[in-house]
């Protein structure tokens, strides 16, 4: 049990950090949306840690679930339909769906050729919205409003879609992790270290790396919802594989062995992204440094600092 209540602690501690924000100095609008971005960004990311430390599988095109969560909300917003009610079951629904159905396809593939068939994928995806003219095409779709909760405006209020935001990336978190401690994510991650021991004590390792692309698919879908909405903007660049390069860069400074790592890399990217933009122009010019020294530095990436485990 102290091992465990130790292990949780730092994401424990990093939610209570947020949940304070708002009522010690990161109060104001600017402040809340970054913060809201990190949140997001970290749902997303904490869906492909599930994929990567979990099932072993890097995927490149796991912002298109994101992409196609938010453009079921434009979807509806044009049909004049905002209910979070009906909006987010179809924005998760078609994102699990796209995550399911192209990775039947990708999962009979493995190492590099998953990577570049989930890059494929994604990018087939990035196309389709940029050629979705009544949504905007490659110029994109302003919301007329955002998601209403039970008739009302509760994520116009930006402290409100603050806690929206924690509430439900506490909620992933908490599910990803239990899917993992469960039996099913035993088998998951043994089928990540041997597969063929896997296989010959009878599991087939297919339908758990399935469900588990069809599950990061729809936490992506989530994420995607909560992103039109603090934009009110939905545009293909979503979709980009340089966004899933930016996830997969997350899951790694964060350490893709923690389920948590993808929310600590997605807020230090976040804090990092503009802290450098107000200093440099082309400050993305640091990130490839910075992963290398995250790499041969930081042991389990951010979340492994506090590791004292051999």
């Amino acid at each position: 049990m102290t091992r465990a209540l130790r292990t949780q602690a730092l994401p424990l501690l990093v939610l209570a950090a947020l949940a304070a924000a708002p009522f010690v100095g990161f109060g104001d609008g600017f402040a809340l949306t970054l913060l809201a971005r990190g949140m997001i960004l970290g749902m997303a990311a904490i869906g492909l840690a599930l994929l990567v430390g979990g099932a072993g599988l890097a995927s490149l095109g796991h912002a298109a679930t994101v992409g196609i969560g938010a453009y079921a909300v434009a979807w509806l917003d044009l049909a004049g339909i905002d209910g979070a009610g009906i909006v987010v079951p179809v924005a998760i629904g078609a994102a699990a769906l796209f995550a399911g159905v192209t990775g039947a396809v990708s999962l009979r593939t493995s190492g590099v050729h998953f990577i570049m068939i989930t890059l494929a994928f994604g990018q087939m995806a990035f196309f389709t919205a940029s050629s979705l003219s009544f949504l905007g095409g490659d110029d994109g779709y302003t919301l007329y409003g955002r998601t209403t909760v039970f008739g009302a405006g509760l994520l116009q209020n930006r402290l409100a879609f603050h806690f929206v935001c924690l509430g439900l990336l506490a909620l992933v978190w908490l599910i990803c992790s239990m899917v993992l401690d469960s039996r099913f994510g035993r088998v998951l991650q043994a089928a990540r270290d041997n597969p063929l021991r896997v296989r010959a004590l009878g599991f087939s390792p297919y339908p758990y790396r399935l469900i588990a692309c069809t599950l990061a698919g729809g936490i992506g879908g989530l994420a995607g919802v909560l992103l039109a909405n603090a934009t009110e903007f939905v545009s293909p660049a979503t979709l980009a594989w340089t966004r899933s390069g930016e996830l997969l860069f997350m899951v790694i400074l964060g350490g893709a062995s923690r389920l948590y790592g993808g929310l600590l890399g997605a807020l230090a990217f976040v804090l990092l992204e503009e802290w450098l933009s107000g200093l440099l122009t082309y400050w993305r010019l640091l990130f490839g440094p910075l992963l290398i020294l995250a790499v041969l530095f930081l042991r389990g990436g951010l979340a492994g600092l506090g590791r004292r485990d051999g």
